[in-house]
């Protein structure tokens, strides 16, 4: 139908203009729309109908060219001017340059990432391949060097021995695989020995005995020889595995016609060696099978296919262990050759007419039965070193090469018993010290079973770490200084006390006491010297480096470590001071009120008893402290010093500081990990078995409004039995006369350690000692048959304290104990699979007919129970902060995360411990033992309590 419009009048002849101008509001309009065209239309007659009136158009600067371009433009166009469009259009074209700008310099940076992460990946692939024959080839070099100047080169006196033994034991290893190659009938470590070159072994050989020596804790600098074999050995198994697999990952990295040659090469003499051995077996069909194979594979390499090559490569290549015989029979061999072959001379203070007095740098030496530890340990060969290398060992720790030092690259993805960590060093995802029982057990679970695991040990190795510069600077001054402050070990012994003049044997009998006891002391110092200077010497080491990560596996009960042994987040509260996350975030409100607990926590003494008000009110009130610690942490006032963990404290008064001098301290990056930990959490795993509520108010699995503190439960009891046996008379009450020399030393700290680890099955003797050390620290009881009386006294009532105080714990113990008796009785070893799919096999056996040990089996079987459930939590926790995108760092018992994190953290732990509990844990251990052994009758589950485990999701201080 028409457009009904108002007529235009009166009528006017449009001048010529340019362009059209601003359009005005067009002119209102009555329209009709069309008929549906599915019905046929019908013309109806005219009828009047009745309209609004119209208002009457605007004619004002209104033209008909501008109506014409309005009924000729788009509807949703025609009131936008032509200028705003040109506008609008030259924005669009900036934006999309911008953009397009934007996603070149992501481009450009993804590319820096690669070329940096290849860098790096470059560097970890020589540390781990290269480091022995750098160690060799640097010794080679020395002995030139020498022989041409005829000199002997200025080089640190350990390093100096190790370039006097290099040659001799290389030359004594050579002549050994020399005459093994000639023999008919070759000694057992034979084909193990002619792996390698003589000189790599050689450097294999020192370097491990010496860092052995070194970590030995007895302060004496002897290990046992079976230990020393089996490490040697196995180093040299590493190497050998290494020189098969090095090539499969080089073309990865290098992609060079020189670095195809020689990895072209390699695959030829491989596959050369295959041919030869299978030659005298007439199997020509797995020869032509072999030929076919070594065409292929030297055909992708001519192409650049890589990885195809690779993998073919790796089916081929057999890299099956040696086993722990072998490798103890190869390492007994190199160790005889290193007793015969290195030597030492005294300084040079002997007469002109003496002869030179040379001897053997190491020894073979019996050691006779000892007790250690509450346990008789019975004569056993060790090796000694001379008292003349024992003097350089505190310099020793950064010449000697250690192994598996944190990884520049993310560790690879754990996904079988072998496969992970590392990228060239062997990694076993559970350290089981040569017991096949558990490791056939990890190999026989599917790996589904496993998945929860290996996302765990994946998440922990990803975290970021970097060495905290101030903390190391504020370390080194101090150990430069002599240490012997903030909880480093003194460099100085203790002066031994002299003979008296008197002939007194009572005084002289005192005189060899005290004299046994400063020598014991002073091997001690030393040994904690030599740790410390391995630490200090990895710091050094990853000090410049931007990140570097720790690959993790487990030991028998799933609880997960490092695989670096010095300097990592388990270590000491040097170690954890040290170390910070590589990528900070910012604290936010809450983070900087953890940041305030932290430290409070960090600085003991009580204070981390108090509620969290009360801890954030301590750390206000010492403000002044901690910017003077923080700004001068040696020479200042030191408030630092005064800590249970110094370093870990000063690092958290640096943090604080740094956020609180900022213009907006809760924007302040922090790269410090908070720890929340839990309240003697074996005793919190004991309580939720058995829904013990009077235990779990004891540890915190109740909500309080502060938190409760066992140790000074278990303290208060025991001091009130003391009180009560003091007031007794010694004729009629033995214990009275010890109970009144104990009565004013009894504290928290006497009895911490003996409660934390009755749940992990310490023995009367080890509590004993622990009480004996506690109280020694105090210094009032000087006679040793007094404070051995003391001890004993003590120790019986802290014990029978926690049987009061804990009795479901001691049921569900006792009933743990008798299963692993029956299970020991059929001489199995008690197995088990954790929550999280684990198998566990206790390795406990007899040596001497490895039969099963059944006591250890039972006495050991509570507490690695125990061990496996509190690190199934941690492991649940880990792959749940990993999807809430935290970064999660964890000790056992203890979780790290950024400040700004933890109260998620918090909510996400309590959530995986309710998960863990809702499953029914004992019964199904009671099933797995059924069927396991169905013709045992083993005892039902013990009783459980009316405790509800979902009380810890509002527990504040269940983990804090």
């Amino acid at each position: 139908m028409p457009l009904l419009l108002f007529p235009i009048s009166p009528p006017c002849v449009p001048p010529p203009r340019p362009r059209l101008r601003r359009l005005s509001p067009p002119p209102p309009m009555a329209a009709v729309a069309p008929p549906s065209l599915s019905t046929p239309v019908t013309i109806l007659p005219s009828v009047s109908v009745a309209l609004p009136p119209l208002p009457p158009p605007a004619t004002d600067d209104f033209h008909w060219l501008d109506l014409f371009a309005f009924l000729n433009s788009p509807a949703d166009s025609y009131q936008i001017p032509v200028e705003e469009q040109e506008v609008e259009v030259e924005v669009e074209v900036e934006v999309g340059v911008e953009r397009e700008r934007e996603r070149e310099r992501e481009r450009e940076r993804e590319r820096a990432r690669k070329a940096e992460h290849r860098r790096l990946r470059q560097r970890q692939v020589k540390a781990e391949t290269e480091a022995w024959a750098r160690a060799a080839d640097e010794y080679r070099e020395l002995e030139r060097e020498m022989l041409d100047r005829r000199l002997a080169p200025a080089l640190p006196y350990v390093k100096s021995l190790f370039l006097g033994w290099f040659e001799p034991l290389r030359d004594a290893i050579a002549r050994d695989q020399e005459v093994q190659r000639r023999k008919r009938v070759k000694h057992v470590y034979a084909k193990y020995l002619l792996l390698l070159p003589a000189d790599k072994v050689a450097v294999i050989v020192m370097h491990k005995m010496m860092g052995l020596l070194m970590s030995s804790k007895d302060g004496v600098a002897s290990v046992r020889v079976v230990q020393a074999a089996h490490c040697i050995g196995e180093a040299v198994e590493r190497e050998n595995r290494l020189n098969n697999v090095e090539a499969l990952d080089s073309l990865a990295l290098y992609t060079t016609d020189r670095c195809v040659r020689s990895w072209n090469f390699k695959v030829q003499t491989f596959f050369q060696k295959t041919r030869k051995k299978s030659a005298g077996e007439n199997d020509l069909a797995l020869e032509k099978e072999q030929a076919k194979c070594r065409k292929r594979v030297k055909s992708l390499v001519r192409r650049r296919k890589l990885t195809e090559a690779q993998k073919i490569v790796q089916q081929e290549i057999e890299l099956e262990e040696w086993g722990t015989e072998s490798q103890v029979k190869l390492g007994t061999r190199l160790i005889e050759l290193l007793l015969d072959s290195a030597f030492v001379q005294s300084p040079a203070d002997q007469t002109p007419e003496s002869s030179p007095d040379i001897r053997p740098a190491f020894k073979h030496v019996l050691r006779q039965p000892i007790v250690e530890n509450g346990r008789l340990k019975k004569k056993h060969w060790v090796i000694e070193c001379d008292p003349l290398v024992h003097e350089g060992f505190e310099s020793t720790a950064r010449h000697v090469e250690i192994p598996y030092l944190p990884m520049l690259v993310t560790p690879k993805k754990w996904k079988g018993y072998d496969t992970g960590g590392y990228l060239f060093l062997p990694s076993y995802i559970m350290r089981t010290h040569g017991v096949k029982d558990q490791k056939e057990a990890i190999k026989s679970v599917p790996r589904k079973q496993l998945r929860k695991v290996f996302e765990a040990l994946d998440t922990l190795g990803s975290t970021k770490w970097r060495v905290n510069r101030r903390v190391h600077n504020a370390v080194e001054t101090i150990w430069s200084r002599g240490g012997g402050i903030a909880g480093l070990v003194d460099k100085e012994n203790i002066p031994l006390p002299e003979r008296p003049e008197t002939e007194d044997p009572d005084e002289i009998q005192k005189w060899k006491w005290s004299l046994k006891k400063a020598k014991k002391a002073n091997r001690e110092l030393h040994a904690e010297r030599c740790d410390t200077e391995l630490k200090l010497s990895v710091a050094r080491k990853m000090r410049e480096e931007d990140g570097f990560y720790y690959p993790h596996n487990l030991d028998f009960r799933g609880r997960a470590y490092p695989m670096h042994a010095h300097l990592s987040h388990l270590g000491s509260d040097l170690c954890r001071g040290v170390l910070e996350y590589a990528e900070g975030r910012p604290l936010g409100k809450s983070g900087l009120r953890w940041l305030k607990i932290h430290l409070a926590n960090k600085y003991g003494g009580g204070i981390e008893k108090l509620s969290h008000e009360d801890k954030v009110a301590f750390v206000e009130n010492q403000l002044p402290d901690i910017f003077d610690s923080a700004t001068n942490p040696v020479d200042g006032n030191c408030w630092w010093m005064n800590a249970e963990d110094p370093f870990q404290c000063l690092a958290a008064c640096m943090d604080l500081s740094d956020a609180l001098k900022s213009s907006s301290p809760q924007c302040a990056v922090s790269h410090l990990p908070i720890h929340q930990d839990g309240s003697c959490n074996g005793l919190q795993h004991y309580a939720a078995l058995g829904r013990d509520y009077m235990g779990a108010a004891a540890v915190n699995l109740v909500p309080g409004d502060k938190p409760a503190d066992i140790y000074s439960e278990i303290a208060a009891r025991v001091l009130d039995v003391v009180r009560e046996d003091s007031m007794e008379d010694p004729a009629t009450n033995p214990t009275a006369s010890l109970a009144r020399v104990l009565v004013d030393q009894v504290d928290r700290k006497l009895v911490k350690q003996t409660v934390m680890t009755s749940v992990y099955g310490v023995t009367y003797i080890g509590a004993r000692q622990q009480i004996t050390k506690r109280l020694q620290e105090k210094g009032l009881i000087t006679d040793d048959k007094l404070l051995y009386e003391v001890s004993c006294y003590a120790t019986r009532v802290t014990l029978d304290a926690l049987g009061q105080m804990f009795q479901s714990a001691r049921g569900i113990m006792a009933w743990l104990g008798d299963c692993a008796k029956m299970i020991a009785s059929e001489n199995h070893p008690v197995k088990w699979t954790s929550p999280v799919g684990l198998p566990v096999v206790q390795p406990y056996k007899k040596y001497k007919n490895y039969m099963i040990a059944l006591q250890r089996q039972k006495a050991a079987f509570p507490p690695n129970f125990v061990h496996s459930l509190d690190s199934s939590h941690m492991m649940m926790t880990a792959i749940a902060c990993k999807k809430a995108g935290l970064h999660f760092a964890g000790v056992h018992d203890s979780f790290w995360v950024h400040a700004c994190d933890v109260d998620k953290m918090n909510q996400i732990l309590r959530e995986q411990f309710v998960e863990l509990y809702s499953m029914p844990i004992l019964e199904n251990l009671l099933k797995e033992f059924q069927t396991s052994f169905p013709t045992l009758e083993f005892p039902p589950c013990p009783s459980q309590g009316d405790f509800d485990v979902r009380e810890v999701l509002a527990s504040t201080y269940f983990f804090n």
